[in-house]
């Protein structure tokens, strides 16, 4: 019988500030099928693995789906009723600047402005914050210094209509994999493209530029003061445009002056070749695109990086122009949103400023309010150290992970471990956050909740429910209506679906604006709730004046801004490098960041097999001489340690690094592995006028972590307790997989196997011992079926993992107690290629036998390549690299 195809919802994908439309549906038993949704402009259809992957991240296990209060299950009345209680009873007591909500760039808009309203407008506190501060508050100070306004300028048409694109601080390829494929194929349609990435580190973006920079660690400033100065030098100015639209421009270009290009490249690290090249390609290109994200922003001088950049697009005048423009481009599904409604801690709604007496005076005429926040709040750095010291004595964090997240992570958890009330809100019950909460609220999860999201290019979106939601699991702004409520703001938190809060939201944006702001969507405002339930994607503004609400919308095209002059401004930005106070004993850069398939702390990513196959477990990034120097090779364990903490990871030796500078990801947590929390490592150092964190430099001592035995394993079932004193764990189809090693031997191997295959006392084990070699190799089963695999050394295992992980169910022994296929059988290597399951090896055969040089070629020989394309720069290394490595059967970072 042939099951009926479900019905697809349109929706839009939870990851990134991409903004992909997805086609999503749930059939009646369970199963969820995605695909792109061809009709959103934003990704016409394409999804990265991620996306592709939201199918597989629907299970039960894990969920939240009950409130609890001290580990017991409660009812929601008594929950929000406890919650009410507590945070009345300590602004009676404290003020109200002793309660805080620290949120999510994973919330709808709609939870976004509930939040902000009951904290701002009827609390009457600053104190509500976002992990979106970790994520681009740099850009919104940046912008608000130059433009007047939080606006971001460009669509994503200007990266395909750009001849030139410069890419800083963003890899673009693993953390925006649909832009970056919107870019290759307008490089492809149009050669003569140039682009210029500019990163410390060689990632899968450099694989398509035609200029890579690998500057120092923070030298940003620097080199785009150095372009300041030399298109001042050589005339590249849009004089006329200078001067009847900008101001400051004489003092900006001042403060550039000791930026020669010999200056430049001794600061950056770079050739005066290199420079030379850069900074000609951007004065001899009218339409220039510079892009960035996390590795500007996420400094201790993001905002002088984002003015710095800026200052050259309004040098040249290539601003609020098809294919030109500096454009920020967000980390989270709805950073954007969270800016529009207000969820920074110096904000309001609707783009008013938290520090104007009028735009306060409108928020408090509009909301009604008691009494609107008149100063800004603690930003998310300080707020956990005003938990921690006392000030805050009530926090309601929701839909986000700080103990992971933030800096100086270790004490963000004491902090909330001595925090008197504690209140979380998450789609899973055990988080490294969760673990520290008196209150834990069930929300619903991305295909259960309802609202809107915007993306980087300012188009909201709707994401709509698909499936039925588990358990008592609720809408995040339900359960802040319900504690409003409680507190006795009924009137004003009254609304039932949110389709009004989105209505009145709309509403508040065109308040007394008349064009005064650039946020405008009272286009929108009245809209009912079947209207509401079929809005199509659409940029913003939306005025009521406007009868077009699909056309794109390109601010700055005439030249005004919203300054008080309406004139754009220069913003001088003399270089402040890095603080390298603590690099004594401390000589490595730890750069931090994301990688292709996994999402912040992996609560939803961390669910799906398919996601860990690419990479599946923690690693640092080191050169191949500074490994050398430390006695390191390649699949090592390194101890990353400074004064705040350590973390454990494997090796990964690759001269795409820099010299004295490590790279490691943000993604794991305890949940996951034995000790790799980076954000540990990194100190509470934040940008002066954002707040937004150092977290791209760290000083930190790498060593060999001395292990004296190595293992890995394939087991049907999680172990609960792990002897060892390195582990990281990775769902697999059935199963988990799972890599340890250990300082000493355990008493009984046997007896261990056991424990990490899960064993009982019915479990039959078989064992084979290498004396030449010294690997152990153990295989359990019950009942006669093969319920998991133990392969043990005095090294790195060299075992086929990904065979492994996918036929020890089926496999014969002998083969699963070597380790790998007998007979004449390929192993296929570390994956590549997640949508087909295609592994290095086998690419490298095709490279080999069939001379694949193009990925079309490996593609129709693999299939790698041909879904998602998120593997594409991946493969077109691999071409380049033909036989290195691609055959290493190896631990799963060998190569």
């Amino acid at each position: 019988m042939t099951r009926k195809a479900p019905a697809s919802v349109r929706t839009t994908c939870p990851y990134c500030g991409t903004g992909c439309g997805v086609l999503a549906g749930a059939s009646r038993d369970g199963d969820v099928v995605i695909a792109g949704d061809p009709a959103h402009a934003a990704n016409s259809g394409r999804l990265c693995v991620k996306g592709a992957a939201l199918g597989e991240t629907f299970g039960l296990e894990g969920r939240l789906l009950y409130p609890e209060i001290h580990g017991a299950r409660a009812s929601w009345d008594q929950t929000l009723d406890l919650i009410a209680a507590r945070f009345s009873q300590t602004i009676e007591t404290y003020g109200p600047d002793s309660v805080a909500l620290y949120v999510s760039g994973q919330f709808l808009t709609e939870d976004y402005y509930i939040a902000n309203k009951l904290m701002k407008g009827f609390i009457g506190s600053g104190n509500i914050d976002t992990n979106s501060r970790l994520c681009m508050a740099s850009s919104v100070a940046g912008h608000k210094r130059a433009f007047g306004s939080d606006t971001v300028p460009n669509t994503y048409e200007d990266l395909e209509n750009a001849d030139l694109l410069i890419l800083t601080g963003s890899n673009l390829a693993w953390c925006h994999p649909v832009l970056y494929q919107r870019v290759a194929a307008a490089k492809a349609a149009r050669p003569d493209m140039k682009i210029v990435n500019i990163d410390p580190r060689r990632t899968a973006t450099s694989e398509i530029a035609d200029l890579q920079l690998s500057l120092a660690p923070g030298a940003d400033v620097a080199l785009f003061n150095g372009l300041l100065r030399y298109l001042a030098h050589v005339g590249s100015i849009d004089a006329s445009y200078v001067q009847r639209h900008t101001s400051g421009v004489a003092e900006a270009v001042a403060a550039t002056h000791v930026w020669t290009e010999e200056a430049v490249a001794r600061q950056t690290g770079l050739s005066i070749d290199e420079v030379s090249r850069f900074y000609d390609l951007f004065a001899r290109t009218p339409k220039t695109v510079t892009v960035y994200s996390q590795g500007v922003n996420q400094s201790s001088a993001g905002v002088d990086k984002v003015n710095a950049i800026i200052n050259c697009h309004l040098l040249t005048g290539r601003i609020g122009k098809p294919g030109a423009g500096p454009f920020s481009v967000t980390g989270q599904p709805n950073a954007m949103g969270g800016r529009e409604v207000g969820g920074l801690a110096n904000q309001l709604a609707c783009h008013m400023d938290l520090d104007n007496p009028l735009h306060r005076q409108h928020v408090q005429e509009f909301w009604k309010a008691p009494a609107v926040a008149d100063r800004p709040g603690l930003k998310a750095v300080d707020l956990f150290h005003a938990i921690g010291d006392g000030r805050i004595k009530a926090v309601w964090i929701m839909g986000t992970n700080p103990v992971d997240s933030l800096p100086d992570a270790d004490a963000v958890r004491s902090a909330l471990a001595d925090c008197p009330f504690v209140v979380v809100s998450d789609v899973m019950r055990a988080t490294d956050t969760t673990a520290l909460a008196h209150v834990l609220l069930p929300a619903r999860a991305w295909g259960e909740k309802d609202g809107t999201v915007t993306n980087s290019e300012r188009r909201i979106s709707r994401q709509r429910a698909f499936r039925t939601a588990p358990g008592q699991a609720m809408p995040d702004w339900w359960a802040l209506a319900g504690v409003a409520q409680r507190m006795g703001f009924a009137d004003a938190f009254n609304h039932k679906e949110p389709d009004e809060i989105f209505s009145e939201y709309a509403a508040m944006s065109g308040f007394k604006n008349a064009g005064s702001r650039d946020f405008d969507i009272s286009g929108l405002a009245g809209l009912d709730r079947a209207a509401y339930n079929a809005l199509e994607p659409v940029q913003w503004p939306v005025v009521k004046s406007s009868e077009d609400t699909s056309a794109q919308k390109r601010f700055f095209a005439d030249g005004r801004f919203y300054t008080p002059d309406q004139r754009g401004r220069f913003i001088a930005t003399p270089y402040r490098a890095p603080d390298a106070s603590a690099t004594t004993g401390h000589p490595f850069i730890l750069n931090t960041g994301r990688i292709r398939d996994q999402w912040h702390t992996m609560t939803r990513t961390g669910t799906a097999p398919r996601l860990s196959q690419h990479i599946a477990e923690p690693f640092v990034e080191i050169h191949p001489l500074d490994a050398k120097a430390l006695g390191v090779s390649a699949a090592d364990i390194l101890n990353v340690e400074n004064q705040r903490g350590g973390i454990l990871a494997r090796a990964l030796v690759t001269n795409r690094q820099r010299r004295g500078s490590v790279f490691a990801p943000i993604h794991w947590t305890d949940q996951f592995a034995s000790n790799a929390r980076v954000d540990a490592l990194v100190a509470p150092v934040v940008d002066p006028l954002s707040g937004q964190p150092e977290l791209k430099y760290s000083a930190v001592k790498v060593s060999l972590w001395p292990a004296a035995w190595f293992g890995f394993a394939v087991a049907i079932r999680r172990p609960k307790n792990i002897g060892a004193g390195y582990w990281a764990l990775a769902p697999i189809a059935g199963g988990w997989r799972i890599e340890l090693a250990g300082l000493s031997a355990p008493r009984n191997w046997l007896a261990f196997a056991h424990s990490i295959l899960a064993g009982g006392d019915d479990l039959d084990i078989a064992e084979f011992c290498d004396a030449a070699t010294g690997q152990r190799s153990y295989v359990a089963s019950k009942d006669g079926e093969t319920t998991g695999v133990l392969i043990l050394g005095p090294g790195p295992v060299e075992a086929a993992r990904d065979w492994l992980c996918a036929q020890f169910r089926k496999a014969d022994r002998i083969s699963l107690l070597a380790g790998r296929p007998g007979g004449e059988r390929r192993n296929p290597g570390r994956q590549i290629c997640a949508c087909f399951n295609v592994g290095v090896v086998t690419i490298g055969d095709a490279i080999a036998a069939e001379r694949c040089q193009t990925v079309e070629a490996v593609g129709r020989a693999t299939q790698a390549g041909t879904g998602c394309g998120s593997c594409i720069p991946e493969i077109a290394r691999l071409i380049l690299q033909t036989g290195v490595s691609t055959h290493h059967a190896g631990v799963s970072l060998a190569s």
